[in-house]
């Protein structure tokens, strides 16, 4: 009976255990990801407040440029204190989006530009909602702190988009 009981405690341990490392992993990936994505905001940020056709977007692509900065050094922050290793460069889908905006002017630029923020902010919120729902620990309550500044740039897009 004894041996039956240090077996089962030592199988539940095991098993958290193994949640942790995995929920571990699952803050790792999402702080790093996070990171690639505050990167690709403020490239493509940059790029809309000097090409952008429209005083609107210009104005919309500095503020991604001056947020991201922020969010992005808290997050390095977290990462080097966790001791996540994140690459650098953008995801191949934003560097798709930045090379095909670099080849757009005018109205043709703002209405991409503004369709891709649309589109990206609504599918990161919604990343974001679910990390920040994961409890209280360092990476939920950075995505839990940057929530409402993404909903602003989404609504911002919105409204730049007609929406």
């Amino acid at each position: 009976m004894r041996t039956q009981i240090i077996l089962a405690s030592a199988t539940v341990i095991a098993g958290c255990l193994i949640a942790s490392s995995a929920l571990a992993t699952s803050d790792k990936q999402f702080l790093s990801d996070a990171i690639k994505g505050d990167t690709a905001e403020i490239a493509l940020g940059q790029l809309a407040a000097q090409k952008g056709g429209s005083d609107g977007v210009r104005s919309f692509g500095q503020t991604l440029v001056t947020d991201h900065r922020k969010a992005k050094g808290e997050a390095t922050a977290l990462a080097a204190a966790l001791e996540v290793n994140v690459s650098a460069g953008l995801s191949g889908e934003a560097q798709q989006e930045l090379d095909k905006l670099q080849h757009l002017t005018g109205s043709d630029f703002d209405k991409e530009f503004v369709s891709f923020m649309v589109t990206e902010h609504e599918k990161v919120i919604s990343e974001f909602k679910e990390k920040a729902g994961e409890g209280n620990r360092q990476v939920p309550e950075l995505a839990a702190k940057a929530l409402p500044t993404l909903q602003k740039h989404l609504q911002l897009a919105q409204s730049l988009s007609g929406h």
